[in-house]
């Protein structure tokens, strides 16, 4: 069973075993400021992070040390704990982590053309007689996870708003498979028909050469979602953040990195940015209730 993010939150508030360590202090330089991550492709994706990881320790003289768990309701929970200082979440796990937890986004990621976001898209396996969204009824699909945008708040807005379907009576099966990458994966073996997944997710998984563009049809694509953020806690001193900001923007002059990440780079955000997927958020509410 699957609960939904705002239950898991509540359950992970009483649970102290992801994170072992406390809030520090920016004075203390030799202690491990810890950044949160959660995978999006499964599980190991947070080494190719690890870069970035270094070149931030590098730029501000602090170590930095990235940190994971299953999911985005862990995180939100380690950031409301002070458990860790900075985290890297995607568009609705920022809005719901704001939610609960005194955090701001300082962070936008680019993608690669540059574009201060990226694109959720609905795909199917190539060569299966699944070429338009109208062939797709009776088949099986599968969002990410109930926390993710683009594999899921974004994809049951498109479904009911602009391609006026009920997703239940739609389609034959609702299936979460826990990640893009799975979803992906899923997609290309047949364990799937459909899957909401992210364009640059895709996109990686073709540099990994773990699949190719040809695998699939894209059946559907949104509008442009904004960024992934990274995140700090607010009371964390404004120097350290600041340094933060800047060690992270800085890496935008390592294109080979940044190629690996499948990203354009970053530019400074604030909380403002994400007010459009509080606005998705209000209309998936809406829309369910009808």
């Amino acid at each position: 069973m699957v609960l939904d993010s705002k239950r898991k939150i509540i359950v992970y508030i009483f649970i102290f075993v992801f994170f072992g360590g406390i809030s520090f202090t920016y004075a203390d330089q030799t202690k491990e400021i810890r950044i949160g991550f959660v995978p999006s492709m499964g599980e190991g994706d947070i080494e190719i992070y690890q870069e970035l990881i270094n070149h931030l320790s590098r730029e501000t003289g602090i170590n930095f040390k990235g940190v994971t768990t299953k999911d985005y309701a862990g995180i939100i929970q380690a950031l409301s704990y002070g458990q860790i200082d900075f985290a890297r979440l995607g568009p609705k796990s920022y809005v719901e982590a704001a939610e609960y937890a005194e955090i701001e986004a300082l962070a936008l990621e680019l993608n690669k053309k540059g574009e201060p976001g990226y694109y959720g898209i609905l795909i199917a396996k190539n060569g299966k007689g699944i070429t338009s969204f109208a062939q797709a009824k009776d088949t099986r699909f599968a969002f990410t996870e109930p926390d993710s945008t683009s594999g899921y708040l974004v994809p049951s807005v498109m479904l009911v708003k602009d391609l006026k379907v009920e997703p239940r009576k739609y389609f034959k099966s609702i299936n979460f498979s826990g990640s893009h990458g799975d979803s992906i994966l899923g997609v290309k073996n047949g364990t799937y028909d459909i899957a909401s997944v992210a364009t640059k997710l895709l996109d990686r998984m073709v540099e990994k050469g773990e699949v190719v563009h040809d695998d699939f049809v894209i059946l559907e694509k949104s509008d442009l979602i904004p960024g992934p953020c990274f995140c700090a806690r607010k009371a964390l001193p404004l120097k350290l953040k600041t340094d933060f900001q800047n060690a992270l923007i800085s890496f935008n002059q390592n294109k080979k990195a940044l190629q690996k990440l499948q990203c354009g780079g970053y530019m400074k955000t604030n909380d403002k940015t994400y007010d459009i997927i509080r606005e998705l958020n209000l209309m998936k509410k809406q829309l369910t209730r009808k």
